[in-house]
């Protein structure tokens, strides 16, 4: 339950009348603003990794429901941070985030922390262990900007954006791979495929083989299809998976059969050069689809111009959209 005093670390820890709720409180919001909801509250915001979206959206969204926000970049004018437990610190890092995190939880009334994956332990990181460590510290509220496996935000603004959209209930959502120069984080189509799924999508996974999502995170999808009465499965068939599909929606992961191998992934991926997202994918019975991605995107490599920047693209009502759920979520913990 996201409310006063609580985490929010994953979306599939939401009910889904409580996903919708916020959903809906994102689109009151933006058409009847609260301007002074939030005066005098703080948000520390804690940022391990780079950030465009994230970081600019939760900050005007604190700032336009009437509070202020301050940003740690751990390293950048602060001490380096480790995270690690049990570890010997006689290296860079001069703070353990056991006893910064309650420090700088102590000076706001919500903290938010942006934690990529290690992409060493692949166990550890569908457990997001090291976020969930560092959750267990702060006494609350939290907000997850992405950890490991998850991006409850970026799931909530894809939510928000299909509802938007008027995508009904029961159509096709695929998931997609898409090429990378290099291997990218579960977080994203994690959190992905169980939104599509809790909607009640009729989910396909698209993808090369080695690349299927792991198992943990497809049995999770496929519970939170029996309560949204949708159905996941996966395939390398792309003509067969994109038969009818309203959405696609592509996003860049790497290979769970060289997790924290780097040069075993890039070999699997040498040849996949045509998974880039064109318009030829979107001939005969998908002329009519929608293009999601959740930024940033590298151009001509995972997606086409022509795509990116047709009519079919909803990425940059989609990237808004993190500004509006964000105030949602900003609202229900520290409103209620």
């Amino acid at each position: 339950m996201v409310d006063n005093g609580t985490h929010l670390i994953d979306l599939a820890d939401l009910s889904r009348d409580e996903v919708t709720a916020l959903v809906d409180l994102a689109a009151r919001l933006r058409s009847h603003p609260e301007p002074a909801a939030l005066a005098g509250k703080v948000l520390g915001l804690v940022f391990f990794n780079p950030s465009l979206r994230t970081l600019a959206s939760t900050q005007a969204g604190m700032a336009k429901l009437g509070g202020s926000s301050f940003v740690i970049t751990p390293g950048a004018g602060t001490w380096q941070l480790e995270s690690r437990l049990g570890v010997r610190m006689d290296g860079a890092c001069a703070e353990h985030v056991r006893e910064g995190l309650p420090v700088l939880a102590s000076f706001c009334d919500a903290l938010g922390i942006r934690a990529f994956a290690a992409g060493k332990d692949l166990a550890a990181d569908l457990a997001d262990t090291e976020f969930r460590a560092m959750a267990a510290v702060v006494p609350g509220p939290l907000i997850n900007l992405e950890s490991a496996i998850a991006h409850p935000m970026q799931g909530l603004a894809d939510w928000r954006t299909l509802d938007d959209l008027g995508v009904p209930r029961h159509s096709r959502f695929v998931l997609s791979w898409v090429n990378h120069p290099r291997a990218l984080p579960l977080a994203v189509p994690a959190t992905t495929v169980h939104m599509a799924a809790l909607r009640g999508h009729e989910v396909v996974v698209l993808r090369p083989d080695g690349y299927a999502l792991p198992p943990e995170v497809m049995q999770r999808a496929r519970d939170a299809a029996a309560i949204g009465g949708g159905s996941v499965t996966e395939t390398t068939d792309r003509a067969a998976a994109l038969r009818g599909a309203s959405i696609v929606y592509a996003k860049e992961w790497g290979s769970p059969l060289h997790y924290g191998d780097a040069t075993a992934e890039a070999a699997l991926r040498a040849p996949l050069a045509e998974w880039q997202v064109d318009e030829s994918w979107f001939a005969g019975s998908a002329a009519d689809c929608r293009f999601m991605h959740c930024l940033p995107v590298r151009r001509n490599v995972a997606v086409a111009d022509a795509v990116l920047d047709g009519g079919r693209s909803v990425v940059l009502t989609e990237a808004n959209n993190r500004l509006w759920t964000q105030m949602a979520v900003l609202y229900r913990l520290l409103r209620g």
